[in-house]
């Protein structure tokens, strides 16, 4: 096989605790991650050849090509280790918004994973792939498995959840960009006083609730961001008035995005908040469920 094409789909968080920082510099958390439909379109081509390079090419000129990029990093990853020597040619087709929560990078990453490993046969199972790929960013692991999850320690320690019942996503991206890294050195776990019910939410799935879902809907994160960035609190409190069922920021943004139970509702949403101009970018979508 010489070329493949994958999928790196885009995730939100139905809910986002921190419970501590660590000594070391990271946080425990407690997430519900949630795969959805929109999704970078990848492209992978192997060239014969001695010198083991990677290329990488994408729609959107401000990415690094080199090897800051996460899909460059996945590759070398596998390439050093089973002494791949072909030259690989990489080609993103970026749709996940970007710096936005939404976990674009780690979802690329993970699909280079994928896609080498089926493309040269290395015969590595999912955990073969997550223990490699938690090395490079702690939503790897999940992003290598997809679906509904329940989240913990740095987000490596993963637990399957029932899939999300059938509703509508609205994702709004507004016209900043928010750096995880930032948020995270300059948050002050203590000032958090007012915890999601994770557990409630698990229950919730299990029963596939999604009015128990939403009802519980919260992401601690945005009590550090939104005092910064306003317009998050705007593009809430405007999908809430046009019919959400909930609204929160995913991750550490600055994605937003909406919970919907009528169709129409979702639409006219979409509809609405195209035009309002609170986003650089609007999807509508639902969620992607690996059953």
């Amino acid at each position: 096989m010489n070329f493949i094409k994958v999928r790196a789909h885009g995730k939100i968080n139905l809910g986002l605790d921190i419970v501590r920082k660590r000594e070391d510099g990271y946080h425990d958390v407690r997430m519900i991650m949630q795969t959805v439909g929109i999704f970078d379109g990848i492209s992978i081509n192997r060239r014969p050849s001695k010198s083991s390079e990677i290329t990488v090419s994408t729609n959107l000129k401000f990415l690094p090509t080199d090897g800051n990029n996460l899909a460059v990093k996945a590759a070398r990853v596998l390439m050093d280790e089973f002494n791949i020597t072909d030259n690989i040619d990489i080609s993103i087709k970026k749709m996940i918004p970007v710096s936005a929560g939404m976990a674009g990078g780690s979802a690329d990453c993970a699909a280079i994973f994928r896609g080498l490993n089926k493309m040269y046969d290395l015969g590595l199972t999912n955990e073969d792939l997550k223990k490699r790929g938690v090395r490079l960013g702690a939503d790897v692991p999940y992003c290598i498995e997809e679906g509904t999850f329940l989240s913990e320690g740095i987000g490596d320690i993963l637990t399957m959840l029932p899939p999300m019942p059938d509703c509508g996503i609205i994702l709004v991206k507004p016209h900043v960009n928010i750096s995880t890294k930032f948020v995270y050195e300059h948050m002050n776990v203590g000032a958090i006083k007012k915890h999601p019910d994770i557990d409630g939410m698990v229950g919730a799935l299990l029963k596939g609730d999604i009015y128990g879902i939403t009802n519980r809907m919260s992401n601690v994160m945005e009590l550090f961001t939104a005092a910064e960035y306003p317009v998050i609190e705007e593009i809430k409190a405007k999908l809430m008035d046009l019919g959400a069922l909930n609204s929160i920021m995913s991750g550490s943004g600055s994605t937003v995005f909406a919970i919907f139970d009528d169709p129409e509702r979702c639409k006219n949403a979409y509809n609405v908040m195209k035009q309002s101009g609170l986003g650089r970018q609007v999807y509508i979508t639902e969620p992607y469920n690996i059953i």
